[in-house]
C-alpha cells in the first residue's frame, strides 16, 4: 500500500523530534518543514496535527507549533503505563500472531546480532523499535498499539538525550529473544511477564544515564 503525502511528513518529522535534530521547545517553521521534505503545506499540517494528538508538538493558536518540552518528572508515569499497556499488548499478541510475525522479530534480532559490533546506537534503537512494532501489530488492538506508540516515542526521546551515558544496548535486543521464544510457543503470561522486566530494565538504564549525566555536570561546575 502506498504512503500518503501526510504519512510521510508524519514520520519524517516524528523521527526528526525522536532523534532531537529538532530540540524540545523549538518552534517549527512550516516553510521550512516543506523544503527540507519536498512536501507541501497540507500534507505538513495534517502531520503536525496528528503530532500534536501524540504529544509531541504542543499547536498555540497564534503563536506557532513547538516541538513538546522533555520533562523528567513526567518519568514514572511514563513508564508505568508503559508498564501495564505493553505487556497486555504481549499477550494478546501471544494468542494472536502469526508466523510470518515471529519470523519478521526474528529477522530483525538476527540483523541485530550478525553486525553487533558494527552496530550504531541508533541503528540498534531502530531494531528494539522494530520489534515492539511487530508485537503491537500481532496484537491486534490498535487503540492500545495508538498509546503504546506513543509512549514509546516519548521514552525515545528521553534515551536519545542520554545516549552518550548508555553504555549497554545489546541487553535491551538480548531481551527481546526472550519475548519472541514466549511469544511463538503462545505462552501469553510469560510474554507479558517479560515484557514488563524488558520496559522497568529500560527505566532503569535510563535513570543511570541520568545519573551519570548528573553527577558529571556537578563535577563539572566544581571545576
Amino acid at each position: 500500500m502506498a504512503i500518503t503525502a501526510a504519512e510521510q511528513a508524519y514520520d519524517a518529522i516524528k523521527a526528526m523530534i525522536i532523534r532531537l535534530e529538532l530540540a524540545p521547545g523549538e518552534l517549527l517553521n512550516e516553510s521550512d518543514l516543506m523544503d527540507e521534505l519536498e512536501l507541501g503545506r497540507t500534507p505538513i499540517r495534517e502531520a503536525l496535527q496528528r503530532l500534536g494528538r501524540d504529544q509531541l508538538v504542543t499547536i498555540l493558536p497564534r503563536r506557532g507549533v513547538f516541538v513538546t518540552s522533555l520533562d523528567i518528572e513526567d518519568l514514572p508515569v511514563l513508564f508505568s503505563s508503559r508498564a501495564v499497556i505493553e505487556p497486555h499488548l504481549a499477550e494478546l499478541a501471544a494468542y494472536r500472531g502469526t508466523d510470518a510475525h515471529w519470523e519478521s522479530m526474528q529477522a530483525a534480532l538476527a540483523e541485530s546480532t550478525s553486525t553487533s559490533n558494527g552496530q550504531t546506537a541508533n541503528a540498534m534503537l531502530e531494531i528494539d523499535n522494530q520489534c515492539h512494532a511487530i508485537v503491537w501489530q500481532a496484537a491486534e488492538n490498535r487503540f492500545l498499539t495508538a498509546t503504546a506508540e506513543m509512549l514509546y516515542a516519548q521514552s525515545s526521546r528521553l534515551w536519545h538525550l542520554y545516549l552518550g551515558q548508555i553504555e549497554d544496548l545489546n541487553q535491551a535486543l538480548d531481551e527481546h529473544h526472550d519475548i519472541l521464544t514466549a511469544l511463538r510457543s503462545g505462552d501469553g503470561a510469560r510474554a507479558a511477564k517479560l515484557t514488563e522486566a524488558h520496559v522497568r530494565s529500560f527505566e532503569k538504564e535510563l535513570r543511570s544515564a541520568m545519573q551519570v549525566r548528573m553527577v558529571g555536570e556537578l563535577g563539572g561546575g566544581a571545576l
